[in-house]
């Protein structure tokens, strides 16, 4: 096959467009274009996030340009990839219509989440990270992405939950501003117990624990007089990146009290019923046949 024949079929008009002719050269050269293009934006793309994260800024912060960008060079290569077919953009003028018109029949939600995804990867009111309680689950953010967020809940199961439903619901972010949470841990004692005692036993294993936080300071309360013990709670608060993590350290507590309490023969009550029998009791003999 000759230069001039291969030349030739290249020429060949696909189909026009006014006075635009589209050959075969040029349907060829836009893949290719597309493909070049598409792996040096990647490329380009993988070193920006690599240079950020080295300068030690957020992975939301992060994630945002990486975005931006992404959008911007799928924008230029749209662009591009026209010039090369010499395809003006009022072409696309019916195909703009239609789209209108399937955003107002079917796509009110994709487009809601699409543009909720933005906000959240602006404004940042949830960030890559962040431990979240969202409805009854709780796990920590993963990634944003454009539709949807993704949390890996405390049993390690991942959930998908749409960028509209965390900006329109309710939503607790508890490390929002910083990490502290606060928890408890409840024990009661027998009565006749040291109340004295039992809550400086409580203090110092609270002391002693290296995940409590110093400010703001632990507290331990005579909580109330029940049924059958004396109930003192110990108030503390931890810098804690998960529920995982406040469950670790009320475990620990436990475990400190109820040994401090085996060094001082403080009792840890039980419930206990009195029961007082009026009159008398029969014993009934059983007859053997």
């Amino acid at each position: 096959m000759t230069l001039e024949q291969i030349y030739h079929y290249l020429s060949f008009v696909l189909f026009s467009y006014g006075e635009v002719n589209i050959t075969v050269a040029k349907v060829i050269q836009v893949p290719l274009i597309i493909f070049a293009m598409w792996f040096l934006v990647t490329r380009i793309g993988r070193l920006i996030k690599k240079t950020l994260l080295a300068r030690k800024m957020s992975p939301d912060a992060v994630l945002l340009f990486t975005r931006i960008y992404l959008v911007l060079s799928i924008a230029i290569l749209i662009f591009t990839s026209l010039e090369v077919l010499n395809i003006p953009l009022t072409a696309f003028a019916f195909v703009s219509g239609a789209i209108a018109i399937g955003v107002g029949f079917g796509a009110q939600n994709i487009i809601n989440n699409f543009i909720s995804g933005w906000i959240l990867m602006w404004e940042r009111p949830i960030r890559i990270g962040d431990f979240l309680e969202v409805g009854d689950a709780k796990g920590v953010v993963e990634t944003i992405n454009t539709r949807s967020t993704r949390i890996r809940r405390n049993d390690g199961v991942h959930m998908l939950i749409p960028n509209s439903q965390l900006l329109e619901n309710t939503v607790t972010n508890w490390t929002l501003i910083d990490r502290n949470a606060r928890s408890s841990v409840s024990v009661g004692v027998a009565y006749g117990s040291d109340v004295l005692l039992v809550e400086r036993l409580i203090k110092q294993v609270l002391k002693e624990h290296s995940a409590i936080l110093p400010a703001p300071s632990s507290s331990v309360l005579l909580d109330d007089f029940a049924d059958s013990s004396l109930v003192f709670n110990a108030i503390f608060w931890v810098c804690a990146e998960s529920e995982s993590m406040l469950r670790q350290v009320r475990s620990d507590i436990r475990f400190s009290i109820y040994k401090i309490f085996a060094e001082h023969e403080v009792t840890i009550s039980f419930p206990q019923r009195d029961i007082h029998i009026d009159g008398e009791i029969a014993l009934m003999r059983k007859r053997s046949l």
